[in-house]
C-alpha cells in the first residue's frame, strides 16, 4: 500500500478530489505522502511540547521533498493515572494505539511514517504499529524532562511519591511536601529518571528505529527540534531506499535492545513491551532469554530511581550510543543490524565516546557484572516474574519473610499507611494482573510508601500487576500465572513464608506441597463485573510473562 494506490490514474480521481479538499496542490500530491503520528495532548506533561516537535518534523519532510500529513495518537499519563481506576486504562492503551495507527496508516496509503510519541505505552504501541504497517518509519520522541531540585539535590517523580510516604511517616512537614510538589517536575517532557517512557525511547535507539539522541536530548533543548527536522529528512531517505521496520527490528536487533536494556537498568515494563514488539515483528522471545542476556551483560548505569543521575546527564555523557559503544568493546552487540540512518549499528556508534565515567561506567568497571533486570521463577511464578535488580538494595537481594496478602492495591496501600507492614514482611498484591485487574496496574504508590517510610531495606513486595519505572526496592512484578488465571499467588495466605533470591533468580512459596495441592483443588479465582473496553481486553489478554499481548 502506498500513495500510488490512492492518487495515480483515472480511477483515483475521486481520491484526488478529496486531497484538493484538504488544500493539497498537485505538486504535493505528486510527492511521497508521509504520515506524522502526533501524540500531542494537553494532559500529559511529556506530550504538551509535541506540537513543536511535529512542526519540526513537517519542515524536515518538506525540506527533503515529501508531503507531511499529521494524524493523532492517544496517550495516558501514568503519573496522573496512578493509584486509582485510571491506571487500569494505561497498559490497555498500548493496543488501542497500535490498532488505531495501523488503521489510519493503511486506510490512507502513506509512503512513510514519522512516529512522535513520548510516554509509557505510547512508544511501544507505535513500535507495534510500525511493525504491522511495515512502511519506512522513523521515531522521534518529545524528550525527557529536566530533573527538579530540592535543597540543592536533583529530584524526579519517584522523589515526589516517596516524599508522600515520608510525610505519612511523620518524617517531613507540610511545607517540605509542598516544596517537593512544586519543584519535582520543573519542565515539560517524560519524567526525568530511567522510567518506562525514557527506557522505551532509549531502546528505540538501540533497536535502530530512532536517531541518536532520541532517548536522551531533553524536551526543552533546541537540539530536540533539530533532531525532529533530521527525523523528517531521514524518513525520506528511507522511502527512497525502501528501508522498512521489519528490515530493522530483526531478532538480532531485539537482542541488541535487551542487551542495552540490561546495561542501562531500564524499567521492568520493558519486559512487557519488548516481547509484544517482537511478536508483531514475527519474532518470539521469552523471559528465559532475558536472564541469559543479563548473565553476560554488565550494568553500566544507575539513573534515578536506582541512583542519583538523570536523563540530562546521560545525554551529556554521550547518550545511548556511548553505552552501546562500551558494550561493543566486549562484542556484546550485533553491529551489522540496519537502522533508520541507512547505516548499521556499528557505523552509527563508531567514535561515540563515554564522556563521564560516573554516569556511564566503563565496561571493565561496571556497577555489576550482570544486567539491571532479573527474571525470577519458582513455584510462585513458574512462567516467570520480573525485578529491577539494579534498583534493589544489596541487603534485599536475598529475602525471606511472612506474607501480608491483599486482593487489590488500595487495600495494601491502606495497610501500609496504617503501619500494619513491618520489617521482614513480604507484601503480596494480587488480582492486579493483565486479566485480573484488568489492565495490570502499576504499584508505585505502595512501593514508594514503603521506601518513604524507611522500610526499603527490610520489606519486599510481589504482585501479578506491574511497577512503574519509578519504583525501586525488592519489588517483584508480572507474577505469572496471575491469580485471576488460577496461579498459585491466588492461594497465598497471611503468614506463609516467601523466599526471594535475586542472584539465584528464584521465588518460592515455602508451604508443603500437599497443603498447596489442597488449596489449589478448592481454589476458585475471584471475578469482577466489567464493561466496555476493559471487558473486551480481559477476555483477550495473555499473561504478563508473554508481554500481555492480545490473542
Amino acid at each position: 500500500m502506498s500513495k500510488e494506490n490512492i492518487v495515480d490514474g483515472v480511477q483515483n480521481a475521486p481520491h484526488r478530489s478529496l486531497f484538493h479538499a484538504l488544500g493539497l496542490t498537485e505538486e504535493e500530491q505528486s510527492r511521497p505522502l508521509i504520515g506524522i503520528v502526533s501524540s500531542y495532548n494537553e494532559i500529559v506533561p511529556g506530550h504538551m511540547n509535541i506540537d513543536k516537535i511535529v512542526d519540526a518534523v513537517k519542515l524536515g519532510v518538506a525540506m527533503a521533498g515529501g508531503t507531511p500529513i499529521v494524524f493523532p495518537a492517544i496517550a495516558v499519563c501514568d503519573g496522573i493515572a496512578m493509584g486509582h481506576t485510571g491506571m487500569k486504562y494505561s497498559l490497555v492503551t498500548r493496543d488501542l494505539i497500535a490498532d488505531s495507527t495501523e488503521a489510519m496508516a493503511l486506510a490512507h496509503g502513506f509512503d512513510g511514517l514519522v512516529m512522535v510519541p513520548n510516554c509509557d505505552k505510547n512508544v511501544p504501541g507505535l513500535l507495534m504499529a510500525a511493525a504491522r504497517v511495515n512502511i519506512p518509519t522513523v521515531f522521534v520522541s518529545g524528550g525527557p524532562m529536566l530533573a527538579g531540585k530540592v535543597e540543592g539535590k536533583k529530584t524526579s517523580l519517584s522523589s515526589m511519591f516517596e516524599a508522600v510516604g515520608a510525610y505519612s511517616a511523620g518524617k517531613i512537614s507540610d511545607e517540605k511536601l509542598r516544596e517537593y510538589e512544586c519543584k519535582t517536575c520543573p519542565t515539560c517532557g517524560s519524567c526525568s529518571g530511567m522510567y518506562t517512557a525514557n527506557s522505551m525511547n532509549c531502546l528505540t535507539e538501540a533497536l535502530g528505529m530512532g536517531l541518536r539522541g532520541n532517548g536522551t536530548i531533553p524536551a526543552v533543548y533546541s537540539a530536540r527540534i533539530e533532531l525532529a527536522k533530521h527525523a523528517g529528512m531521514a524518513v525520506m531517505d528511507m522511502v527512497q531506499k525502501n528501508i522498512r521496520p521489519r528490515d530493522i527490528m530483526t531478532e538480532e536487533a531485539i537482542m541488541n535492545a535487551l542487551t542495552v536494556d540490561m546495561a542501562l537498568g531500564c524499567s521492568t515494563n520493558s519486559m512487557l513491551h519488548l516481547p509484544a514488539i517482537a511478536h508483531e515483528c514475527g519474532v518470539e522471545i521469552n523471559l528465559d532469554i532475558a536472564n541469559k542476556i543479563s548473565e553476560r551483560t554488565p550494568n553500566l548505569c544507575h539513573l534515578a530511581p536506582a541512583g542519583r543521575t538523570y536523563m540530562e546527564e546521560l545525554d551529556e555523557a554521550g547518550g545511548v550510543y556511548a553505552v552501546m559503544n562500551e558494550l561493543n568493546k566486549k562484542g556484546l552487540l550485533n553491529t551489522d543490524c540496519m537502522t533508520v540512518t541507512g547505516k548499521t549499528v556499528g557505523e552509527n556508534i563508531e567514535g561515540c565516546i563515554n564522556l563521564n565515567h560516573d554516569v556511564i561506567r566503563p565496561i571493565d568497571n561496571p556497577y555489576s557484572e550482570t544486567g539491571g533486570i532479573a527474571v525470577l521463577k519458582g513455584n510462585l511464578a513458574p512462567e516467570g516474574s520480573v525485578v529491577k535488580r539494579s534498583a534493589v538494595l544489596p541487603e534485599m537481594l536475598v529475602h525471606e519473610g511472612p506474607a501480608k496478602v491483599f486482593d487489590c492495591e488500595e487495600d495494601a496501600q491502606a495497610a501500609i499507611n496504617a503501619g500494619k507492614i513491618v520489617a521482614g514482611d513480604v507484601v503480596v498484591i494480587r488480582y492486579e494482573g493483565p486479566k485480573g485487574g484488568p489492565g495490570m496496574r502499576e504499584m508505585l504508590n505502595p512501593t514508594s510508601a514503603i521506601m518513604g517510610m524507611g522500610l526499603g531495606n527490610s520489606v519486599a513486595l510481589i504482585t501479578d500487576g506491574r511497577f512503574s519505572g519509578a519504583t525501586r526496592g525488592a519489588c517483584v512484578g508480572h507474577v505469572t500465572p496471575e491469580a485471576a488465571s488460577g496461579g498459585l499467588i491466588g492461594v497465598v495466605e497471611d503468614g506463609d513464608i516467601i523466599s526471594i533470591n535475586i542472584p539465584e533468580n528464584t521465588i518460592e512459596l515455602k508451604v508443603d506441597d500437599a497443603v498447596l495441592a489442597e488449596r489449589m483443588k478448592n481454589f476458585v479465582p475471584k471475578t469482577k463485573e466489567l464493561s466496555g473496553y476493559l471487558k473486551r481486553y480481559a477476555s483477550l489478554v495473555s499473561g504478563g510473562a508473554s508481554g500481555a499481548i492480545l490473542n
